[in-house]
């Protein structure tokens, strides 16, 4: 199986595989059934997308360990230029958004918001001392990614 499921295959292609297997071992894949609104992009946008989001993870990790360190302009500049307002141009957003729809512009325009009013919090010293503020500024970023992940999906 880890051969058929390699890094290099495509996702859509793990899906097939997975469906595949189940089907032929009788095994139930109801759970892999995939609800979300399929936006198709050319390869090679897809693959400057996927490298954008796949950057956010690590970026929101960053953040959170700063914040446990308690080093918060550190952690509102991995917030400003990995996933805030200022990150839009090195994300090259603008050529992208022709082909999404509109609602997943305006949940990635969020996002990026969101982690820009993080940063002021931090900025205006809003984080000392009160972690259930630091969780809610940040979880306003965080609600974006999910909003987005949970309702679209992208394919070249």
């Amino acid at each position: 199986l880890s051969g058929l499921v390699g890094s290099e295959m495509c996702i859509r292609d793990r899906y097939t595989t997975v469906a595949l297997i189940l089907t032929v071992f009788g095994l139930p894949n109801s759970g892999f059934a995939d609800s979300r609104q399929l936006v198709e992009l050319p390869e090679m946008m897809w693959n400057h997308m996927l490298e954008n989001i796949r950057d956010h993870l690590p970026a929101l990790t960053e953040i959170q360990q700063y914040l446990a360190l308690e080093e918060y302009e550190k952690a509102a500049a991995v917030a400003e230029n990995r996933l805030g307002m200022s990150s839009l141009s090195g994300h090259g957003a603008s050529h992208m958004a022709s082909f999404m729809p509109t609602a997943t512009q305006q949940i990635g325009t969020q996002m990026h918001k969101a982690a820009s009013q993080f940063v002021t919090f931090v900025q205006e010293g809003g984080l000392e001392g009160s972690t259930p503020k630091i969780a809610d500024s940040l979880a306003g970023v965080m609600q974006q990614c999910v909003a987005g992940h949970s309702s679209y999906q992208v394919y070249p």
